[in-house]
């Protein structure tokens, strides 16, 4: 199984979501003996832009026309990364709560790689539908507060939303998040990390791998 590891926050060390994804990875690693890791740290990666010529090569797409010579060069970086994602077999997105969202470096990231004609497409009725299928996507993420179901914090809660929202575009509708919530909160964070670390631990051997064990078999 080849899993794409999207990394998008800056802290190392001092990160309190990298190590639920780390202890996911491990466990995974013990069910999968031929489980195959490729990291994308968003905060060091040297990312395509979307502007200039790339962007004048995206709308050409929109238009239904190909990328021209001019653009080649330039749109053959946008066309590694998307490769790069519609290789993997599954992901686990790395990605505490900023500002009741992503971090920008994953909303650069989906922009880059969410283009007509790679991961999704336009039917003859002009309606987009996705080109990958049969993915997996588990998304483990922090937050200051608690944003979960139930409570007031839950209607600013647009991280997962969205992040449902622009991978299920593409294809990727199984997707499960690992949430620890209120880490900010000084009498709840230790017992919230803990839990965090159980969950991401239980996750990597839950029946949602099972098809990728009879591909691998």
């Amino acid at each position: 199984m080849k899993l794409l590891h999207i990394i998008a926050s800056p802290r190392s060390d001092g990160s309190s979501t990298l190590p639920l994804s780390e202890a996911l990875l491990e466990e995974l690693g013990q069910r999968f003996e031929d489980l195959e890791v490729e990291t994308l740290d968003l905060f060091t990666a040297d990312l395509p832009a979307m502007a200039g010529t790339n962007i004048d090569a995206k709308y050409n797409l929109l238009g239904g026309l190909p990328v021209d010579a001019a653009h080649a060069e330039s749109w053959a970086q946008i066309e590694a990364e998307i490769e790069r994602f519609r290789s993997a077999d599954a992901y686990v997105v790395t990605a505490p709560m900023w500002n009741f969202g992503v971090p920008y470096a994953l909303k650069y990231y989906t922009d880059c790689i969410v283009q007509p004609g790679y991961l999704f497409r336009f039917t003859p009725q002009g309606y987009p539908e996705p080109l990958l299928s049969d993915k997996r996507m588990i998304v483990v993420t922090s937050s200051g507060s608690d944003y979960s179901e139930g409570t007031p914090m839950h209607a600013l809660n647009f991280h997962e939303p969205y992040l449902r929202t622009i991978f299920g575009f593409v294809g990727v509708t199984d997707v499960t998040f690992i949430n620890a919530f209120a880490i900010d909160v000084a009498q709840r964070r230790a017992a919230v990390l803990e839990d965090g670390l159980a969950e991401a631990k239980a996750t990597a051997w839950d029946a949602g791998w099972e098809r990728f064990e009879t591909l691998a078999a």
